[in-house]
């Protein structure tokens, strides 16, 4: 609990599957939460749900493809917290269907929630975790960015070893702002993890379209609980300021991919 008690994380995808999780196992081990999702009414609904339990959550609106938008919702947060110690990208969205199909809107859409909202909420942040010297910056990927799930996955499986790399590009810039050393790196406070989980019963699969809609359920029949991963955010959080947890995959014993 020390490594997490009193700890200001801002979650975006907060107000649902693992970014609600990992908001309650936060808040429930003595973290500060703050709630950033597009469905505000959802985020208020969580937020209200740990402080009746005790903890200390607000709700935030937010559009992760609007860079200003994030920006502001960071400052916000900073304002309202006096701090911010942990940035945790939950938000996203998985279509699946074969090339074929092409639905152009689907592929613009999962590029700007899955790479682009990373990017900016890293870019609103990043600059402050340096002033402070001290940060943590957890993105969530997919097993499908550790192996192409195909057929119908390949803009999904895309966006997600993008996010793979855009985890490691953290690394890079600030490698880059400290002077290009990785000595230097190892020794700054700043630390950066990649969550990769596989199956999970978020709802999110409910809202895959195309043809492939009927095998991602099948699939999804062995999924896990968000707990579970939000237990994997919270262990990568809670580990002492010399210990950085750069990747954690988690999901189903009986998931084959």
């Amino acid at each position: 609990m020390s490594g997490i008690k009193d700890k200001v994380a801002l979650i975006l995808g907060g107000a649902g599957g693992i970014g609600s999780a990992a908001a309650q196992d936060l808040a429930a081990k003595g973290a500060k939460v703050a709630i950033a999702d597009i469905n505000r009414p959802q985020a208020d609904i969580v937020a209200k749900r740990i402080q009746d339990r005790g903890g200390v959550a607000r709700a935030y609106p937010v559009d992760i493809t609007n860079k200003d938008q994030v920006k502001a919702l960071v400052e916000h947060v900073v304002r309202d917290y006096g701090a911010l110690d942990a940035l945790i990208n939950c938000a996203g969205i998985m279509f699946v269907r074969p090339l074929s199909e092409i639905n152009t809107e689907e592929w613009e859409t999962t590029i700007d929630l899955n790479v682009k909202g990373a990017l900016w909420a890293i870019a609103a942040s990043l600059p402050l975790f340096l002033e402070q010297q001290r940060g943590h910056i957890i993105n969530l990927s997919s097993v499908h960015g550790l192996k192409v799930f195909s057929p119908g996955g390949a803009v999904h499986s895309a966006s997600k070893f993008a996010l793979r790399a855009l985890c490691e590009a953290s690394k890079f810039a600030l490698r880059a702002l400290c002077e290009g050393v990785r000595a230097e790196l190892a020794n700054t406070p700043i630390r950066s993890s990649l969550i990769t989980p596989g199956a999970v019963d978020t709802g999110m699969q409910y809202k895959t379209t195309g043809s492939d809609s009927a095998r991602m359920l099948a699939i999804y029949k062995n999924a896990i609980p968000a707990e579970a991963v939000a237990r994997a955010i919270t262990f990568a959080m809670e580990q002492p300021p010399n210990v950085d947890v750069n990747e954690i995959v988690i999901r189903p014993t009986a998931q084959a991919i």
